[in-house]
C-alpha cells in the first residue's frame, strides 16, 4: 500500500506557547528565562514540529502553503509533552494492605516477612498471563496521557526470572504499540534477589550470562537498571554486573542513594543515564553525579507513598545537575503515579522556580531517557505537545496538579480533545 500522504498543519491561536527552548540542561532556571510567546501558533509537517512562533505570522504562511487548520477558541497555554523518565507500570495485583500496615508504623522488613514487598508483586506478576499485564499498563497508560505524559519509562523487575522478567518485556512492548504515548523500556531483572537464588552474585551473572543476550536479541530493551540497597545488590555487585551491561552495548541506570549512600557513587564510575531516588545524597554525592555527566532524577511519589523527605533537589539544582522529575509509578512505595501533581508538590517543598518543575518533566526528563528529539517545542522535533485550558502558565503549577490539560498531541496528532 502507499503511504500516507505528510499533514501538513496549523495549530492555533494559544494564549501563550511555553517552548522551553534555549534552556541549559544543567544546574539552576529563573522563570525570566522562559520563552514565553503570546497569541502563538505552532506548523506541524508530518510527525514533526516545523515552526513555532506569532500566530498572525504562521496563518499567512500556512494559507500560501495550504495548511490545514486546527483552531483552538478558547485560551489555552502550550507547553512540550511531559516525559517520565522512570515507573513500574508492569505489575500485577495491588499492594494496598502494604500500605495501611507502613501508616500504622510497620517497618519494611516486618512487612516484608509478612508477606508483603517487592516479593508479594513479583508473585502476583509471575502469576498473571502477559495479556494482563498488557492491559494493566494500556489502563495506566492512557491515563497518563490524559495527564499531559506523552513519553514514559517502563521497568521491568517484578519477574526475576528468565522467563518471567522476558514476560514483562514483551508485554511493555505489546503495549506500546497500542497506546498513543511512547514507552521507554528498561530492564530491572537486578531489583532484587529472587527466592530461587541464595547468592547475589550468582543471580546477577545469571541474568548477565542467560537473560540480556535475549533482551538484546529480541530488542525487548536498550536500558539496563539496578537497585543498589542493603535490601538489594551491593555497590560492588551493582559495579560488575553494569560494567557487564556496558560491555553488551546497554545503556544504564541505577536506582541510587533512597535509603543509603553508595549508589551515586556507582553511577557515576559508569558514567549512568541517570542516577534515580537520591534522597540520601549530599554534597560529595552531589560532586561525583555532576563531574561524571549524570541526570539525577528525583522520584517525589516514593517520598509520598512512603511518608519520607524529598531528594534534595535545589541542592542537586545548585550543584549544577540536570535534574529531572518522574514518578516512581508502582504498587508499592509510588502508587499514585500523577506527575504534574508530584512535580508541584516538589516544587513547593524544594523551593524550585516554575522554569525548574517545568524543565524537570520535560526537556531534562528527556535528558535522563538519552532522548534528543523531544522535550520542548521547537523545528525538527517531535509534535508531542499538551495544552491547559488557561491563559497564563504559571495558574498550571499554581493548582499543584487540580488543572489538568484541555488537549494532547503526540507526534503532531491530536489524541486529547475537550
Amino acid at each position: 500500500m502507499p503511504e500516507e500522504p505528510e499533514e501538513h498543519l496549523l495549530i492555533g491561536p494559544f494564549s501563550q506557547i511555553i517552548t522551553m527552548a534555549g534552556l541549559p540542561l544543567n544546574g539552576p532556571l529563573r522563570d525570566a528565562q522562559l520563552d514565553v510567546l503570546d497569541h502563538a501558533g505552532v506548523l506541524i509537517k508530518g510527525e514533526k514540529i516545523a515552526k513555532v512562533g506569532s500566530y498572525a505570522e504562521l496563518a499567512q504562511e500556512a494559507e500560501a502553503q495550504q495548511y490545514r487548520l486546527q483552531e483552538i477558541e478558547e485560551p489555552m497555554v502550550l507547553f512540550p509533552g511531559f516525559i517520565d523518565a522512570h515507573t513500574h507500570l508492569c505489575f500485577a495485583g495491588s499492594r494496598a494492605r502494604d500500605y495501611a500496615l507502613r501508616v500504622e508504623g510497620k517497618s519494611y522488613l516486618e512487612i516484608a516477612r509478612s508477606g508483603g514487598g517487592i516479593l508479594d508483586t513479583v508473585s502476583k506478576t509471575r502469576a498473571a498471563a502477559q495479556e494482563e499485564l498488557v492491559q494493566g499498563i494500556i489502563t495506566r497508560g492512557k491515563r497518563h496521557l490524559t495527564e499531559g505524559v506523552t513519553t514514559c519509562e517502563v521497568k521491568s523487575g517484578y519477574g526475576l526470572t528468565v522467563a518471567e522478567e522476558l514476560k514483562m518485556l514483551q508485554a511493555i512492548q505489546e503495549a506500546d504499540q497500542q497506546l498513543a504515548l511512547d514507552l521507554v523500556p528498561t530492564c530491572l531483572a537486578a531489583h532484587m534477589r529472587p527466592p530461587e537464588f541464595s547468592d547475589s552474585q550468582a543471580y546477577l551473572q545469571h541474568i548477565v550470562q542467560e537473560l540480556l543476550p535475549k533482551v538484546k536479541e529480541k530488542n525487548l530493551a536498550h536500558r539496563v537498571d539496578i537497585f543498589i540497597e542493603d535490601t538489594a545488590f551491593s555497590e560492588a555487585e551493582a559495579l560488575t554486573y553494569l560494567q557487564a551491561a556496558l560491555e553488551m552495548e546497554f545503556e544504564v541506570t541505577v536506582h541510587a542513594d533512597q535509603f543509603s549512600k553508595g549508589g551515586s557513587q556507582v553511577a557515576a564510575q559508569v558514567k549512568a543515564a541517570s542516577a534515580d531516588h537520591l534522597e540520601a545524597s549530599g554534597p560529595e554525592e552531589i560532586a561525583q553525579l555532576k563531574a561524571a555527566g549524570v541526570v539525577a532524577t528525583v522520584l517525589p511519589g516514593a517520598s509520598l507513598g512512603l511518608g519520607m523527605g524529598y531528594a534534595p533537589a535545589r541542592q542537586l539544582l545548585d550543584g549544577g545537575l540536570c535534574v529531572a522529575i518522574a514518578t516512581d509509578w508502582n504498587p508499592g512505595s509510588a502508587p499514585m503515579g500523577d506527575l504534574l501533581l508530584q512535580a508541584a508538590l516538589l516544587g513547593a517543598a524544594e523551593k524550585l522556580t516554575l522554569a525548574e518543575t517545568f524543565a524537570g518533566i520535560t526537556f531534562r526528563a528527556a535528558r535522563a531517557l538519552r532522548l534528543e528529539d523531544r522535550g520542548r517545542l521547537q523545528h525538527g522535533l517531535l509534535g508531542d505537545f499538551v495544552a491547559f485550558p488557561t491563559g497564563d502558565y504559571r495558574e498550571i503549577l499554581y493548582h499543584q496538579g487540580k488543572l489538568k490539560p484541555a488537549m494532547v498531541w503526540k507526534r503532531g496528532k491530536l489524541c486529547l480533545r475537550p
